[in-house]
């Protein structure tokens, strides 16, 4: 299975420890990949407020470099998957529009004939592993940890460009690797809203209330971690965390991990190779509940 992989900037940036994470566990799962080294940000949902059809351009130039290697794209990060998936609607079902777009990419010598595939690194090991491909690779089933989904905005809706319709277990597709790693997966509402990212910088408040919310929501219903397929989330929920409690006067304490992170402890890597030291919210304690001492 060899894909187009398109990290993202968050993982070669905020979020170091997810990219590391994939680098390390890719290889054990019968994956190839080639990275997009000449793409461009699929623009985060921000320039498509301001400019949709830039922000489509920019997508499609990715989907065109993809699609003349003859490779779909893998990508590791919701907000990327759900701009590109949206894009890509766009641009598929309205061939004018793609005509219109194609004009802007010819000026570099490309065209995108709207035959890309867009997967989601969570997708890929759904549906092309499957659970006996990676419960055969679980070395160390993590059982004694309760774990919460958290799956944010982009990689649930709009599902008619995420392809629900054919594919309708990306819906739970967190909460089905989770229980085939031997994790408890602990259900709780506030796992496909939106993590509060977006705010942070125009109302502050609000988007603490938010990182607070779901993780102590999470923490209370007997989570042990957070997990989450994207980094912008991480982020926040991560980043944000300390001063969320502070303005809500709790000690909330909550870890929030890569699902690429639980993938490689199951399969016996060391904690260390999987950037579990650099996480703000410590990991720890749970390594110490596993039985796992970082290196």
């Amino acid at each position: 299975m060899k894909f187009a992989f398109f990290p993202g900037c968050v993982s070669k940036g905020g979020c170091p420890e997810l990219y590391q994470s994939v680098m390390e566990v890719y290889p054990q799962l019968g994956l190839e990949l080639e990275e997009m080294t000449t793409a461009s940000c699929t623009g985060a949902g921000v320039l498509q407020e301001k400019d949709r059809k830039l922000g489509d351009m920019l997508n499609a130039r990715t989907f065109a470099l993809a699609e003349q290697a003859g490779l779909p794209i893998m990508t590791i990060c919701s907000t990327c998957q759900g701009v590109m998936s949206q894009a890509n609607h766009r641009l598929t079902a309205d061939p004018s529009y793609l005509a219109a777009v194609n004009e802007i990419l010819n000026e570099e010598g490309l065209t995108y004939r709207g035959t890309t595939q867009i997967r989601h690194f969570v997708w890929i090991l759904l549906e092309e592993l499957g659970e006996q491909g990676i419960r055969q690779r679980v070395r160390r089933p993590l059982t004694e940890l309760r774990a919460a989904p958290f799956y944010g905005c982009y990689l649930q809706r709009p599902s008619e460009a995420l392809g629900f319709q054919d594919q309708p277990d990306r819906a739970k597709s967190l909460e089905l690797i989770m229980s085939w790693l031997g994790l408890e997966v602990v259900d709780f509402p506030g796992k496909t809203r939106c993590c509060g990212f977006p705010l942070l910088t125009i109302n502050e408040k609000n988007s603490l209330r938010m990182v607070a919310s779901h993780t102590l929501d999470a923490k209370r219903n007997g989570a042990d971690i957070l997990v989450t397929p994207c980094p912008l989330c991480h982020l926040n929920l991560d980043g944000m965390q300390s001063r969320a409690g502070g303005q809500q006067q709790a000690d909330i304490d909550l870890p929030i991990w890569h699902l690429p992170q639980l993938l490689g402890l199951a399969m016996g890597m060391e904690p260390k190779r999987l950037g579990l030291t650099r996480h703000l919210v410590s990991t720890q304690g749970v390594l110490d509940k596993l039985g796992s001492a970082v290196a």
